[in-house]
């Protein structure tokens, strides 16, 4: 005898349907496939298997069509060895144009110069050495004394210091030999070249700023068809590239149809709203966000890509 004053609900009389009728939302049609030659094609059509063979699809179209693809690039993408991956891709027509953060220029000409980039923090931070690499301050500093962009100063700069041995693994080396631009965006105080004893406020503030304004441009050209993919990048990018985006417009040029799409272990509230919504409203065009392991989606995504067909 139960002392609750409440009885259980009497389920007799309750009304149910047949399964056909009902429906369901996922289907044997849409199942996965084993893998038999086409990696893409064995994916379920189902969830976020629909949305990354969505993106390669646009990227695939825009590179037919001629259109812009704009990679933007958080350090940690540099530092788990993707360059490569990353410098294939452009050279076969997937990447027209990248922008890095801070982080992602350092680990890279880092790479360039040196051949290993990542020092460890918890090591080296007790005593204030966290940061203090001379050549990377020296040299990243002294880049940004040419009357250019970030980027293409970086890349110019490393024509003459990188090590031939590295060069091939460099993003920075290898866009600037093809003219394919690369955008460099910083905040004063958040990378370590700022904290040498040769950083100059000005050379930094006035070297991205002139870079900002590139990326404008370059943004400008993700109409109808383009594609933005942000890769790794929580804060600064995501925020960077929705400026650029409100200046495109404000100026007169159309910006309308295009895909993004956020790439990350983590999906963080700026990439969500700043990349994969905001841009697109009352715009068309579609946004994507894909959580994973960036050493394992971007040599996926650049696998799809190479055995796509637009």
């Amino acid at each position: 005898m139960s002392k609750y004053a409440h009885e259980p609900l009497d389920l007799s009389g309750l009304h149910t349907i047949p399964i056909e009728a009902r429906g369901g939302k996922v289907r044997v049609q849409d199942f996965a496939q084993p893998y038999s030659g086409n990696w893409l094609d064995s994916l379920p059509h189902i969830l976020a298997a629909d949305s990354f063979r969505a993106i390669v699809s646009a990227v695939a179209n825009a590179k037919a069509r001629n259109r812009m693809i704009l990679w933007g690039l958080g350090g940690h993408v540099v530092k788990c060895g993707l360059a490569p991956i990353l410098i294939d891709l452009m050279q076969r027509g997937f990447a027209t144009a990248f922008a890095l953060n801070g982080a992602a220029a350092i680990h890279d000409f880092e790479i360039a110069i040196a051949g290993q980039t990542s020092e460890d923090v918890e090591a080296v931070l007790p005593d204030g050495r966290f940061g203090t690499a001379e050549e990377t301050g020296r040299e990243m500093n002294r880049a940004l004394r040419n009357n250019t962009g970030f980027g293409e100063s970086l890349g110019l700069h490393l024509e003459s210091i990188a090590d031939p041995r590295y060069r091939p693994a460099s993003l920075l080396c290898e866009a600037y030999r093809q003219s394919t631009p690369v955008t460099v965006h910083v905040a004063i105080g958040t990378d370590t070249p700022h904290t040498h004893p040769t950083a100059s406020g000005d050379a930094i503030g006035r070297a991205t700023h002139h870079d900002f304004r590139l990326l404008c441009a370059l943004v400008s050209e993700i109409d109808d068809g383009g594609v933005y993919l942000n890769i790794g990048s929580a804060v600064v990018l995501p925020e960077v590239f929705l400026k650029a985006v409100s200046v495109v417009r404000n100026l007169g040029n159309p910006l309308a149809n295009f895909t993004t799409a956020n790439f990350d272990f983590l999906q963080h509230y700026r990439p969500r709203l700043n990349v994969v919504e905001r841009p697109h409203a009352r715009s068309g065009g579609h946004g994507y966000s894909i959580t994973g392991h960036h050493e394992i989606m971007i040599p996926l995504l650049a696998a799809a890509l190479i055995e796509s067909r637009p």
